[in-house]
């Protein structure tokens, strides 16, 4: 479901601190698996608030707001492992709600998985630039519930494409999915690929499909998985050759299982408004 938001003055109730892109071709991306709003600051919490996945809880709220601060410092944010309004999040759109908090103009949800009142399990995505188009894929795997939205941005030239994924765990589904990935954008020249991807650069890029493509992965070193103690890179963004990357770095906030990955990059040629 694609939605524009009205901007709005907000609280601002923490900043994060990422060089700011001053050349108009300049953009920053963000993408961030925030475990539906679950804090998560050490593995005794991870196991001891299991009930939160499944039942509401006043400090998700407060954590959402700490996530809508970080967020709201880029120009596109790919989301995973979002609630778009169950029992666990309050009935609260979880996209939405950050879109707002973070004045994202644009904004757009994928559920994945539906499981009533127990869960809404999506993909989110938010831009300051409208995207031209817009659309979600439902990525093939052993068991449903896996998907991708790609959003393309009007450019002087050839257009962008962004990718937001969440992949499956196992490596003959993650495999299946990453070759639908690669045709999906295979005639593009321009691509953004990023989300979390369950597996390690090296593993992503040395024994997928990808190996085929033209990516290139923006850090083979950076590690966002368990927040509290990172020891594994499972998050990634990765872009075609023309675009440059000018600054990467994963933050360290512990509001998720996971930490957020950023980069900034060079465009090729100015986004048209």
């Amino acid at each position: 479901m694609y939605q524009s938001t009205a901007r709005t003055q907000l609280h601002e109730t923490q900043m994060v601190n990422l060089p700011v892109a001053t050349a108009e071709r300049r953009l920053r991306l963000l993408s961030y698996n925030i475990q539906a709003g679950i804090p998560a600051e050490n593995w005794r919490r991870y196991i001891t608030g299991g009930w939160r996945h499944v039942l509401p809880d006043m400090e998700r709220c407060q954590n959402l707001d700490l996530i809508a601060a970080v967020v709201k410092e880029f120009d596109v944010v790919a989301l995973q492992e979002v609630d778009t309004g169950s029992l666990r999040s309050g009935f609260v759109n979880q996209v939405k709600y950050l879109a707002e908090r973070g004045q994202f103009p644009h904004w757009y949800y994928q559920l994945n998985r539906n499981l009533g009142r127990l869960g809404q399990h999506s993909n989110g995505f938010l831009s300051r630039i409208a995207p031209d188009f817009v659309c979600n894929h439902k990525l093939p795997g052993m068991i449903p519930g896996r998907g991708a939205i790609m959003a393309r941005f009007d450019m002087q030239g050839e257009p962008l494409v962004l990718v937001t994924i969440h992949l499956a765990l196992g490596k003959r589904a993650r495999n299946m999915q990453l070759s639908y990935i690669a045709e999906l954008i295979e005639d593009y020249k321009h691509v953004i690929v990023m989300g979390d991807m369950n597996c390690s650069c090296q593993r992503l890029m040395a024994h997928s499909p990808l190996r085929d493509t033209s990516l290139l992965p923006v850090t083979s070193s950076l590690r966002t998985f368990p927040s509290w103690r990172p020891r594994r890179d499972l998050d990634h963004i990765l872009v075609s050759p023309g675009l440059n990357v000018h600054a990467v770095e994963v933050f360290q906030r512990p509001y998720s299982d996971h930490l957020p990955l950023a980069i900034e990059i060079e465009l090729p040629a100015p986004i048209k408004a």
